[in-house]
């Protein structure tokens, strides 16, 4: 199966053009979070992908919750946070949110790390897992030098060894490749990136 996978579009009319052009190319496209900015302009955002003709999956990022999410998604968008899906085979599970909390205040939809592992242990199998907040270690690092990665979705992927690990979130590792055991990782980014997986 091939996926085109993003995060972090912020609004950005330019990059959800090339979103949507390159979604052609794709069996699935995962939007790994953070579609508006500050909890504001999601329903935007959602306008500006409708011509994904593709399943689409996504997890809120930590600038739109959740319910919010739900209730701006385009028909046929499956929304996860801490749910399973299974689409031609291919298990699924996803997780929003920004994790551990982060320094930006009310707006911001975040989980503590006890939070985040409460709704990973839900999952016992995945071939994706699909999380906005990258794991510790994983492309984490912000301008600073900070690794600001989450230790419950780090232990989550060893745990699981889902053949991809997508995310996004720290816009300083955008384009980030790693590996956790047999785990591709992927700090995604508002560009289109591809995938191979196998069923």
């Amino acid at each position: 199966m091939k996926i085109m996978a993003f995060s972090d579009l912020h609004l950005s009319a330019p990059h959800a053009a090339e979103l949507v052009a390159a979604s052609a190319q794709a069996d699935l496209v995962i939007g790994a979070g953070d579609f508006c900015n500050g909890r504001k302009g999601l329903d935007r955002a959602m306008s500006l992908l409708t011509g994904i003709a593709k399943p689409l999956i996504t997890v809120p990022g930590n600038a739109e919750s959740a319910e919010e999410l739900r209730t701006a998604a385009l028909p046929e968008t499956h929304v996860l946070h801490g749910e399973a899906l299974e689409i031609e085979g291919l298990q699924i599970f996803g997780m929003g949110g920004g994790v551990p909390e982060t320094p930006f205040g009310d707006w911001s939809y975040d989980l503590s790390e006890q939070e985040a592992e409460a709704l990973l242990s839900r999952c016992s199998r995945a071939d994706l897992l699909i999380c906005h907040s990258p794991p510790k270690g994983q492309g984490d690092e912000t301008s600073t030098g900070l690794c600001v990665g989450s230790q419950s979705i780090l232990r989550a992927v060893e745990r699981l060894q889902p053949q991809l690990a997508l995310f996004g979130h720290i816009h300083d590792s955008w384009g980030f490749r790693g590996q956790v055991g047999n785990t591709v990782t992927a700090n995604l980014g508002p560009v289109p990136s591809f995938f191979e997986v196998g069923l």
